[in-house]
């Protein structure tokens, strides 16, 4: 009699009719039926695995007998069996080993490192946030063995591919918006099933926004854009209301009053928004426009006056439970370069020399040019909260006319607020390279089937919100948020004809270069590879929206807790390599290694072309020491921005210490797996009492990153100019 060892110790006879059923299963899994063929194949591999049973000294393992089975298969070339055995695995392990309980626990316990460092905004050791976190893990636990085709979910496991947001994935919810809040307070909208009206002040549009603003955090999962453009016009209620209420005040006094209304609806949004609470366990992750020209003329000078207090509220900062005025992470401001504010002499360069000071005290805002973006887009419009933008309107050219039903529709004009992207699958770069063991040609064939995969995957973010009804989010579909769809009404006509866009996205550009060229992607050795990579993936989206009148697009995404995953993966499965997987990081998108040394004019002007090739969205950034003493130095980078790059940011430092009371550049220290930060006038190491503001691709983190981000944040702080 023959025995094997199960996983729980226990010693059990050998049963060759198990191995022969799963095997089958596998084969009927892909081939529709158990064949003759099947079942001999079948019998070959338990006869041997049998054989191996008797011969051993040891007792074989579950798990040993499992691996000769997967060999087997591969070794017969029946890959395609092969993964399906693997999947039924992977089922059976899910089923034992219980994961989501054991997550869940972990979670609970401030155990678990892939959620203790997903979201630098949101800390794991908050009730609210482990909430979301829980239901998060069940999402994905559901994803993985249900929701998804096998080699989908494979190929997420290994690396090859990520699927973002798999713990929302279970709901029929989207990405990231631009919300039509002209509409919502032109118009009205309901919240919570309350009719709010028009309102007559700025501060009182200032608070409903903001009320705007939570509703649809709690309805999606991605980051929203408002622009102040909508909010101005209230301005002029404000006046208009002051004088009817005061007619014996000179216009002087009238102006004061209106300022400090404008003051106060300032503040509302900004301690609102980093006080409110979603449900997604973090404040919301909001995004504020300013352009100056988005606004017909005899407007500006009102926007122009709200602009200015956005900034400087921002400059001062928000205050600590200490009293002490820090950064806060929301909301994240952008500010556009214009003719007429960019240069010294134009009209509202005081303002671009009151954001340059923001940005070098702040972080924010980040900057987008409307003379590059014009030529590249044709419209100049902010992009969503995490760096994703909207294709340029194609269904108003179309004559598709007002299919979101908003009520500030006008017939022939671009519309982008109300548009939304359903979501992301990201392609690891780096893994393909490694898996083409630098054969050029295995490359090319490998990056046609990994792309396919992508849109496999994009396919099932798609199909996901098909045949969504209205009802799901009234504050999105039904209240002007991004339409004002009827009860019961279904969605689907806005993920067509361009309405809304999906994206591929791409992570470790400079890494599958120098695997394959030896050569960085900023040497002219390697550069062409780099760009004839970049226009494959934007091929590929140009013939899936051909086919499929939905908007596909290159996207650079913000792989925050993801660049840590792929380096582990690629590690896992290549071990380390030079300059390719030897780190705890992978590059975000197209950006230049961190570790490059490269001053920051250069580095905007090479990645500007490889921002035009990221329409989906894409920023660069530089770093740069404390500019707070050099504003000039800061006028004169943006002023490069301007000229020649759609977006980009500055990486400053903003950061205190609540033990000492030091306010300036806390210090990283430490080595790889042990990094912490330090207090340099006080030694305090306690992250409790250190508040560290930190770009982490693209977003501003005020709590403390996994150790990939840590170790990149180092690098580049040491390697970057």
């Amino acid at each position: 009699m023959q025995y094997i060892k199960k996983r729980d110790g226990r010693i059990v006879e050998f049963n060759k009719a198990k191995i022969i059923d799963a095997i089958c299963k596998s084969f009927k899994e892909v081939d529709g039926e158990i064949s003759e063929y099947a079942i001999q194949k079948a019998d070959n591999i338990a006869n041997f695995i049998a054989e191996k049973v008797n011969n051993t000294n040891d007792l074989l393992t579950v798990e040993e007998i499992q691996d000769y089975i997967e060999n087997g298969l591969m070794s017969l070339k029946h890959k395609n069996v092969a993964r399906a055995y693997i999947h039924y695995r992977q089922q059976r392990t899910y089923a034992r080993e219980n994961t989501v309980e054991k997550t869940v626990e972990e979670i609970v316990r401030g155990t678990n490192e892939y959620w203790n460092g997903e979201n630098s905004n949101k800390n794991p050791q908050l009730a609210t946030t482990q909430r979301d976190y829980i239901a998060g893990a069940i999402s994905t636990d559901l994803t993985k063995r249900r929701l998804l085709p096998q080699d989908v979910v494979e190929a997420h496991e290994l690396g090859i591919l990520h699927f973002h947001d798999m713990d929302y994935y279970v709901q029929p919810i989207h990405n990231c918006d631009l919300i039509n809040l002209e509409d919502m307070l032109q118009n009205g909208t309901v919240i919570s099933e309350v009719g709010i009206d028009k309102p007559h002040k700025f501060s009182t549009a200032c608070n409903i926004a903001t009320q705007i603003i939570a509703q649809v955090a709690s309805s999606q999962y991605g980051g929203q854009s408002i622009s102040l453009a909508h909010l101005s016009p209230f301005v002029k209620e404000t006046r208009q209301k002051f004088r009817k209420e005061y007619p014996e005040l000179s216009d002087e006094s009238i102006e004061k009053l209106v300022q400090s209304d404008i003051e106060a609806g300032v503040q509302t949004l900004q301690y609102q928004i980093v006080t409110l609470m979603t449900t997604n366990g973090q404040a919301p992750f909001i995004t504020v426009y300013m352009n100056i020209n988005e606004v017909e003329e005899q407007e500006r000078e009102d926007l122009a006056k709200v602009i200015e207090e956005v900034l400087k509220q921002r400059i001062q900062g928000v205050k600590n439970n200490k009293g002490v005025h820090i950064t806060p992470a929301f909301p994240k401001l952008i500010y556009t370069l214009t003719a007429n504010n960019t240069y010294e002499g134009t009209k509202y360069f005081y303002l671009t020399e009151l954001a340059a000071k923001c940005s070098a005290k702040r972080l924010v805002p980040d900057y987008i040019s409307e003379k590059q973006m014009l030529q590249l887009k044709g419209d100049v419009y902010t992009c969503m909260g995490c760096r994703s933008f909207l294709t340029p309107d194609r269904f108003t050219d179309n004559g598709i006319g007002n299919i979101a039903k908003a009520k500030n529709y006008i017939p022939g004009q671009h519309k982008y607020y109300g548009r939304f992207n359903q979501g992301v699958v990201t392609l690891n770069l780096v893994d393909l390279a490694c898996s083409s063991g630098k054969d050029i040609d295995k490359f090319w064939q490998l990056f046609e089937e990994r792309t396919e995969l992508c849109h496999k995957a994009l396919q099932c973010r798609h199909k996901e919100l098909l045949g969504t009804k209205s009802d799901i989010a009234p504050i999105l579909w039904q209240h002007g948020a991004l339409a004002r769809l009827d009860k019961g009404e279904i969605i689907d006509d806005l993920l067509y004809h361009g309405y809304s866009t999906i994206s591929l996205g791409y992570a470790g550009l400079y890494e599958c270069v120098k695997y394959m060229t030896g050569y960085s992607h900023t040497d002219k050795e390697g550069k062409p590879l780099a760009l004839a990579i970049m226009q494959f993936m934007n091929d590929k989206c140009k013939s899936w929206k051909a086919k499929e009148d939905i908007d596909y697009s290159v996207y650079g995404t913000p792989i925050e807790s993801v660049t840590y995953r792929f380096a582990k993966c690629l590690q896992k499965r290549f071990g380390k390599i030079k300059d390719v997987t030897d780190h705890d990081y992978i590059t975000n998108s197209y950006h230049v290694n961190v570790r490059e040394p490269i001053d920051a004019f250069t580095k905007i002007k090479f990645e500007s072309e490889f921002q035009a090739l990221s329409p989906g969205g894409a920023i660069s950034y530089v770093e740069v020491p404390d500019m707070q003493k050099n504003i000039s130095a800061v006028i004169t980078l943006i002023q490069f921005m301007y000229e020649n790059i759609i977006y980009a940011e500055l990486n400053s430092k903003s950061d205190y210490c609540q033990k000492c009371g030091f306010d300036g550049e806390i210090q990283i220290k430490g080595t790889t797996g042990k990094y912490y930060w330090e207090c340099p006038n006080c030694g305090n190491t306690d992250q409790n009492t250190l508040n560290v503001a930190r770009r982490t691709c693209g977003y501003i983190g005020t709590n403390f990153w996994n150790q990939g981000r840590t170790e990149e944040i180092r690098d580049r702080v040491c390697h970057v100019d």
